[in-house]
């Protein structure tokens, strides 16, 4: 049994505290995700959502297992074929099994969402927090600079771009990434400068907490919320975006199975056989339904004004 007599040193308050510390840490963890949970499994499209996001990541993963053909193989005989317990879902012009090609072609657009994703939120929470904390003038130089990419058309900076870079997948995640880093930046300013402003950190500040201690403590974990959220929405978009850009050719270069090549394969043959049109757009329209029905549920969770259950 654990002795009551508090050390040399420590008042009977001091053990008390930290020995209810990590337990009250744990209750409260425990708590807010129930809470979360709660709401979460009562937004059926946003567990739609979730359901769907899981299964196209697990596709992604596990794509070689469930392919039934080489993607990129040329099979002279079954060109344009349409599905049959060989080949799903058809082949392309150059024999290619359709379905293999979908299944792979999934890993394009997600690998491309969360790496771009990924690198422009972790460079837009460090310039967002430097124009926060930062003097006047260099607050002023990021917004302008946040302001002037955000300036040019997405679509028209990107194919500028990788006119210059030269289209692959690394000059795709690239464009995007500059294209979304200013989105995130200006974010977390916005909600930096409003805690900044309020009396707790005040009080922090004034009992001698540093700019570290605040930032871990205070700003992070209240700018998570809203920046989870606007991700959540934005990996759509840019799943959108990338499809695009390889439909018109500007994307992953072939033979690299990708759905906006498929799509662009089929609606040079539409004429021929509807399938490519089909097996291409299908996975696109999932995923942006996906990843758009949990975004909304997290924006309704996260959001104190949007949540339904208070």
């Amino acid at each position: 049994m654990r002795s009551s007599i508090p050390e040399p040193g420590k008042s009977c308050d001091m053990v008390s505290v930290e020995a209810i510390r990590p337990e009250a840490n744990d209750a409260m963890a425990t708590g807010v995700f129930r809470t979360f949970w709660g709401q979460f499994r009562k937004n059926r499209p946003g567990v739609l959502g979730a359901v769907l996001v899981i299964l196209i990541a697990a596709i992604a993963i596990f794509a070689p297992l469930i392919i039934t053909h080489d993607p990129t193989r040329i099979m002279v005989g079954p060109r344009l074929a349409a599905p049959s317990l060989d080949f799903l879902l058809g082949t392309d012009q150059l024999g290619r099994d359709t379905f293999s090609r979908i299944i792979m072609g999934g890993r394009i657009p997600l690998l491309v969402a969360f790496a771009s994703l990924g690198s422009s939120l972790a460079v837009g929470v460090v310039l967002g927090l430097i124009a926060a904390f930062g003097p006047r003038w260099l607050d002023n130089l990021l917004l302008l600079i946040f302001d002037t990419i955000r300036s040019f058309p997405g679509i028209i900076f990107a194919l500028a771009i990788i006119a210059l870079l030269g289209p692959s997948l690394g000059s795709v995640i690239f464009v995007i990434a500059i294209t979304s880093m200013p989105i995130y930046a200006r974010l977390v300013r916005t909600q930096a400068q409003a805690l900044l402003g309020s009396e707790y950190i005040a009080a922090e500040r004034s009992m001698g907490a540093g700019t570290i201690r605040i930032l871990a403590a205070h700003v992070l974990p209240n700018v998570l919320g809203p920046l989870l959220i606007l991700v959540s929405m934005d990996v759509p978009a840019i799943i959108a975006v990338e499809a695009g850009l390889s439909f018109l050719g500007m994307g992953v270069r072939p033979p690299t199975p990708d759905w906006g090549a498929i799509l662009n394969d089929g609606y040079s043959y539409i004429d021929q056989t509807p399938w490519l049109v089909i097996a291409g757009g299908i996975p696109i329209v999932i995923a942006t339904l996906g990843f758009t029905f949990l975004g909304e549920a997290l924006r309704d969770i996260f959001d104190p004004k949007l949540r339904k259950d208070l």
